[in-house]
């Protein structure tokens, strides 16, 4: 008798063979699901293979400014034919020399054929390949930025909003002191800030691979121009200027050192953490209904519990967060495995982690975007809440109060404790509201603040410095960052992740 496996693999084989045609190849889901254009198109191969285009075409212009013979004409012809590439060509090329490369070297010179003698000329395949990564790299570092920036935006308006707004503080997620939503969130804005500042010196420090040669040495370089070390130094510079670099990489072997991967991704990794943590803390809320993500109007939070609001657009990110945090692992291990000047080990991992990294985290900030926009506070949940701890955090007040007008603290802190006691007893074993300042009212030894004890457990005395330091944050850190990116704040996505 088959098994339940067997009949189904008959089934599979059975597949009729025109069946759901265009349906029948895996489909990423961050391409088709989740990324946005600007992400996708940085790691898009028309990105990648014109990129490749604009090195061979700046590699030529150096090597033509530092005399080598390559005519006006060659480079005109580079120039107009950057963006025509026939990738049923490069493909047909690639499987006849098995070389990425070597196939798009002959796509290019079949639309720019005067030029095809010197293109990729004196470079090895890294000069294309790890150039393009940097490049890719610094885009989506840039766009990165750019959400960060918005989001950071975004949460600074609900901090002000809430600033003053007392809620209860959680460690160990049990009861603890006040402190205001307004403040909560700029805890969830520092992690972001710092992570802010990470990928800003990312960008600032990032280095281009340059034009380094087979092993890094730029011997084929030095060979091309004569032995010259100054040109080949000044080529390298130019290169990198053509390409909007201030700088290339001190020394390389054949590729750039895949720790700058690893830096990168644990940057990204950061972001990834800050998120899960800010949604994480949003799911908890939603929980104790105080807090809630944005809920369309026809949304479905449940096929089957129609009263359901769940908080899916958090959990999508800390989903997504959860990947990206274990990203710098696999750079690492690729990092550390680099043996003397290059192995091609690290080719394959690089292709999926780079830019499924970025892919996620941009879908990530967008969604961070999206949340905070439209985050809903229910007040009347929070000051309920509140009010259901704060007689046990008022004992003190009381307690001082009732000894500045000539009470026996003793005496005094052994009533409270009885009362609390009791009061505690009731919430945890009777389910009922808790009383304590009730007991308090009753009692003659506390007869000194009978007439005080409303204000005496005003929420708002038990915040400490959180609304000041709201203002403190926000003046301080976030607004010079938002002064700064002005620009970028006021541009617009070409579109919107699923959201």
């Amino acid at each position: 008798m088959s098994s339940n496996a067997d009949k189904f693999l008959a089934a599979a084989a059975d597949f009729p063979e025109d069946a759901l045609a265009d349906q029948r190849v895996y489909e990423h889901p961050l391409v088709q699901r989740y990324a946005t254009k600007e992400m996708s198109f940085i790691w898009s191969p028309a990105m990648k293979f014109t990129t490749w285009r604009k090195l061979w075409t700046a590699l030529a212009t150096a090597e033509q400014e530092l005399g080598i013979e390559i005519t006006d004409e060659q480079l005109e012809e580079m120039r107009t034919h950057l963006f025509d590439i026939n990738f049923d060509l490069a493909a047909k090329k690639e499987a006849e020399f098995r070389h990425d490369v070597m196939g798009h070297v002959h796509a290019f010179g079949d639309v720019a054929p005067k030029a095809m003698p010197i293109i990729h000329l004196g470079a090895t395949s890294c000069y294309v390949g790890d150039n393009t990564d940097i490049v890719q790299i610094r885009e989506s570092l840039v766009l990165v930025k750019r959400k960060l920036v918005q989001v950071l935006s975004i949460l600074k308006e609900f901090a002000v909003k809430y600033r003053d707004l007392p809620t209860l503080g959680f460690t160990h997620y049990q009861p603890a002191q006040l402190t205001t939503v307004g403040k909560r969130c700029c805890l969830w804005m520092q992690e972001l800030m710092l992570d802010y500042e990470r990928v800003c010196i990312e960008i600032e420090k990032l280095p281009m691979r340059g034009v380094k040669g087979t092993t890094g040495t730029q011997a084929t370089f030095l060979e091309l121009f004569d032995g010259d070390h100054e040109k080949v130094k000044k080529l390298n510079t130019r290169v990198c200027e053509l390409m909007g670099f201030e700088k290339s990489i001190a020394v390389s072997g054949q590729t750039y050192t895949r720790k700058i991967d690893y830096n990168v991704l644990s940057v990204l990794s950061g972001i990834a953490q800050s998120a899960y943590k800010m949604c994480g803390d949003i799911r908890l809320l939603a929980n104790l209904k105080e807090v809630e993500e944005p809920f369309a109007k026809t949304q479905i939070g449940s096929s089957a519990m129609a009263y359901k609001r769940n908080p899916m657009r958090s959990e999508r990110v800390c989903s997504l967060a959860r990947y990206v945090i274990g990203l710098p692992n696999g750079a690492a291990n690729t990092a550390a495995n680099q043996w003397f000047e290059r192995t091609l080990d690290d080719s394959a991992i690089r292709r999926i982690i780079l830019p499924e990294g970025f892919l996620a985290t941009d879908v990530i900030l967008t969604l961070l975007a999206n949340i905070a926009d439209g985050l809903h506070v229910w007040p009347e949940v929070v000051r309920s809440h509140v009010m259901a701890e704060l007689p046990f955090m008022a004992t003190e007040v009381i307690l001082m109060e009732c000894v500045k007008a000539g009470g026996d603290r003793q005496e005094l802190h052994e009533a409270i404790r009885v009362h609390s006691m009791d009061a505690g007893a009731v919430v945890k074993g009777e389910g009922k509201p808790n009383d304590l300042m009730e007991r308090v009212a009753k009692d003659a030894i506390f007869a000194a603040v009978h007439d005080k004890l409303d204000t005496l457990v005003d929420p708002k005395l038990f915040v400490g410095r959180a609304p000041e330091q709201v203002d403190e944050f926000v003046t301080d850190e976030i607004d010079p960052i938002l002064a700064e990116n002005k620009d970028l704040l006021e541009q617009q996505s070409l579109d919107t992740v699923n959201v």
